[in-house]
């Protein structure tokens, strides 16, 4: 799905600066895979994170990837993604109208028209802007459950609201009819389905 968003440093002068990320830019999507990123696959090392997701890109991101998921346990894996992988991808085969070369996609606080979500990588944890409803946005921590039900309702990341997060479904009860005669659950949406 089409969510415009971007993953952004912050800045000495208390800005950011960042680079675009054209797909599933939902809380829902981005923190799970950005705190999983941080406590796995870059060991809480900032620094490479922000290096990998923001300095290292030549345009932009299509789309991040279950490769933010390396070196995760396979339980958490496999509780984020169903099972699938798909990789991050940078734009390819891009052209301009001039025939100059295209130009990195970088993002500031003052050019973010036509984007929706914003991920800023501070020490502390990851500010998730609202761009419909704010410039600024809470934080949250690096040691945040990935797993954590993390709302896509742009009014729930206002700087000086309420926690983030929505409430948890209420969980099924458990059947006591036997494996072969009860009936299988659907099967969760394909990652093509999704979009």
């Amino acid at each position: 799905m089409t969510t415009r968003s971007f993953i952004a440093r912050p800045t000495e002068a208390g800005g950011y600066e960042g680079i675009y990320v054209h797909l599933d830019g939902l809380p829902s999507h981005h923190l799970p895979l950005l705190l999983t990123a941080y406590q796995y696959r870059f060991n809480r090392d900032l620094e490479a994170m922000s290096r990998h997701l923001v300095d290292d890109v030549a345009i932009g991101w299509d789309e991040l990837g279950t490769d933010l998921l390396d070196h995760a346990p396979p339980e958490l894996f496999l509780a984020l993604t169903g099972g699938e992988t798909w990789p991050s991808t940078q734009p390819e085969n891009l052209w301009t109208l001039d025939g100059s070369p295209p130009q990195r996609m970088t993002v500031t606080p003052e050019a973010t028209d036509d984007l929706e979500w914003g991920y800023v990588l501070h020490p502390h944890g990851i500010e998730v802007i609202s761009l419909s409803e704010q410039h600024r946005g809470p934080v949250v921590g690096w040691a945040t459950d990935p797993l954590y039900p993390f709302s896509d309702n742009p009014a729930m990341w206002a700087p000086t609201g309420p926690g983030p997060g929505r409430v948890p479904r209420t969980a099924p009860k458990l059947s006591t009819t036997p494996a072969a005669t009860s009936v299988s659950a659907p099967a969760s949406p394909s990652r093509t389905t999704r979009r």
